[in-house]
């Protein structure tokens, strides 16, 4: 039995999904709603106890495993997954490959060098002279030892040196506290501290280990005004939120989290109370950044500076956190059985108007209570936009009314209440002067038929669990595709050109069910494409962890051969059944959405579309199961034949 064999034998994904989602029992099956799209009306997220997998009928249309679950819930990648259950499960997994090992290693060290580094930087603050004038500049921006001590705040010595020969002095060699950032390289190869005579802030992940670190001026001749860290194998900006270690708490509690500008108003606002702040570390706010709030919480109160820098950082990250909230389509079945889709935002996106010449911590160091104010009147995304490019301009001029609308009235698509959308509408219209009905004229005829058939709504009914209870029938057939896929890489090709030859895709981890079994592609997929290795080479070192996974069969015995066309024609056939088995898993989705449908509309339109799409392909998959080329009997066509083996 394998790693995960046993994780799944000791814990019930009825279980893991009920942490976080309300399942209601109808009949052998568990119905609940989806948790990762939004939706409060109709129940279209089921758990197969007999078969342990999970299916979304609804916008995801996503489904698979405990692993694929967690993944998606957690975001976390196959090994993290691994670990997280084996750990939950008391499943002793196999060592890291050396690998591996060597990598973690490394990381490690950087974070004890920077580790190192803070201490250091800490030490010349509170105890020699040069320091002092940080300590200074800290005190008189009101922040107390307290704050200064959690926040782990220092002072870099002007000096091109002392840095490097502490850490010298530790056992830490020179190439390592250059991969750490700590310093920098002239053209002549000479190394030097990178950071000096600067107010050091450190830089930790979101669990709290050291990432980087940023620099602030102290003397106002000096330049850049800030430096951060360059790049390195733990330090990436654009991925990285200052304070998001010690904000988390705040943000789940508070459901609502709070973008700020610099390090300052993080820590200003952190020391008032406003312990769900974090900053981009001025950078442009990047779907990676956001895509870190949103596992926490999807309300955003963007509170960057009123210049016009400022305005202009906001807007791009009002369209990059629209981005990363995942605006998209969701397909819902009324208590009608009618079928449509529903737009909206996943998030709560607002502004907020700092006052001209302020930030955040002077203003909450000052008066928390005007802070609060300033919040609780933070302007939704769609206000905010409409003021941001009203303002200034022309308003009797048609064609600036005309760029107006044409940039705001996308944004109506993300709002899912009518009542909301035609208020914002109506605002719109006030604000440019013109009939709401022009307006109405000027919006996409697809949210027009979905604010029509919404107010036509009543109350939800539960989506019926009769007909999408589906056997899963494929881990049998993925297990034995990827086994032979696995000892022989190179058959890939052969694969897919037969595959292309008969009209279908090549395969993609999406052809598999189950997590597991998806990171075991993606392994495929990398022996392949790297070239450092022979693939096959390259899987050997892998084998921890694909046995972690499944057992892979003893290599044959000097001399033993098998039937290369035979074993060809098997393993096609395999996959065009295991895709055959996924289009009537479809078939059955679209039946189950649509024998309610009482009226054709636009989704049905959709939905008939996607269901004569999957016939179409499931008649070029019977076409080839029928051919000579994979053992059938009908017409031969341009396949390739056997697969021949490397030479090693």
């Amino acid at each position: 039995m394998t790693a995960i064999d046993d994780i799944k034998q000791r814990i019930d994904l009825v279980d893991t999904v009920s942490q976080t989602v309300k399942l209601k029992r109808t009949g052998k099956n568990y119905i609940g709603f989806c948790p990762f799209h939004s939706n409060t009306r109709t129940p279209a997220f089921v758990v197969f106890p007999e078969s342990q997998t999970w299916r979304c009928f609804g916008q995801c249309n996503e489904g698979g495993d405990l692993f694929g679950y967690v993944m998606k819930r957690d975001n976390l990648d196959f090994q993290e997954t691994l670990k997280q259950l084996a750990d939950k499960a008391g499943v002793v997994l196999k060592p890291q490959t050396p690998a591996d090992i060597k990598q973690d290693q490394v990381r490690q060290t950087l974070t004890e060098v920077m580790e190192s580094a803070q201490l250091f930087f800490r030490k010349q603050m509170l105890d020699t002279e040069p320091g002092r004038k940080a300590l200074e500049y800290l005190h008189k921006r009101k922040l107390t030892n307290e704050t200064i001590k959690i926040w782990g705040l220092g002072y870099a010595p002007d000096s091109w040196n002392q840095l490097l020969d502490h850490l010298l002095a530790k056992g830490y060699t020179r190439d390592l506290i250059l991969k750490a950032g700590l310093l920098s390289q002239g053209e002549d190869g000479r190394v030097y501290d990178r950071f000096r005579d600067r107010l050091m802030f450190p830089i930790r992940n979101p669990y709290g280990k050291m990432a980087g670190f940023g620099g602030r001026v102290l003397n106002p001749d000096d330049v850049p005004k800030y430096l951060n860290s360059p790049a390195t194998e733990v330090f990436d900006k654009g991925r990285l939120l200052y304070g998001l270690d010690l904000a988390r708490a705040g943000m789940r509690s508070q459901d609502q989290a709070v973008i700020v500008e610099g390090y300052m108003d993080v820590i200003g606002l952190h020391q008032a109370g406003f312990n769900n702040a974090v900053s981009p570390m001025g950078t442009a706010l990047t779907e990676a950044q956001f895509n870190l709030i949103k596992k926490i919480t999807t309300n955003i109160i963007l509170a960057l500076d009123p210049d016009a820098a400022g305005q202009m950082a906001t807007m791009r990250g009002l369209d990059t956190a629209r981005k990363a909230m995942d605006q998209s389509e969701e397909l819902t079945v009324n208590s009608k059985g009618l079928l449509q889709i529903e737009r909206s935002l996943k998030a709560d996106i607002r502004v907020t108007e700092l006052p001209e010449g302020l930030d955040p911590d002077e203003i909450v160091l000052d008066d928390p209570d005007r802070w609060s104010e300033i919040l609780n009147s933070a302007k939704p995304i769609i206000n905010y936009v409409m003021d941001n490019l009203a303002s200034g301009q022309d308003l009797s001029d048609p064609k600036i009314k005309r760029e107006i609308a044409d940039q705001v009235l996308p944004l109506l698509e993300d709002v899912a209440s009518p009542i909301e959308r035609d208020a914002y509408r109506l605002r719109l219209a006030t604000l440019l002067r013109l009939d709401e009905r022009t307006l109405v004229l000027s919006t996409n005829q697809v949210l027009r038929e979905r604010s029509r058939s919404k107010r036509k709504q009543s109350e939800p009914t539960e989506v019926s669990s009769q007909i999408i209870s589906l056997e899963r029938r494929n881990r049998p057939l993925e297990e034995f595709t990827l086994i032979n896929l696995l000892t022989e890489p190179e058959s890939l090709y052969l694969i897919n050109r037969a595959l292309v030859s008969f009209g279908l895709p090549e395969l993609t981890r999406v052809d598999f069910q189950y997590g597991d079994y998806q990171h075991l592609f993606d392994l495929l997929k990398s022996s392949l494409e790297q070239d450092e290795y022979e693939a096959i080479d390259y899987l050997e070192l892998k084998t921890p962890e694909i046995e972690d996974i499944m057992k892979l069969p003893e290599k044959p015995a000097s001399g033993q051969t098998e039937d290369q066309a035979k074993l060809f024609k098997d393993r096609l056939r395999t996959i065009l059944h295991i895709r055959r088995n996924n289009i009537e898993d479809r078939l059955q989705e679209i039946y189950f959405l649509q024998n309610e449908a009482d009226e054709q509309t636009y989704t049905s339109n959709e939905a008939n579309v996607l269901y004569m799409d999957l016939i179409e392909a499931r008649r070029r998959i019977d076409e080839a199961l029928n051919s000579p080329e994979t053992g059938g009997a009908g017409r031969a066509r341009n396949v390739p034949g056997t697969y021949r083996k490397r030479r090693r």
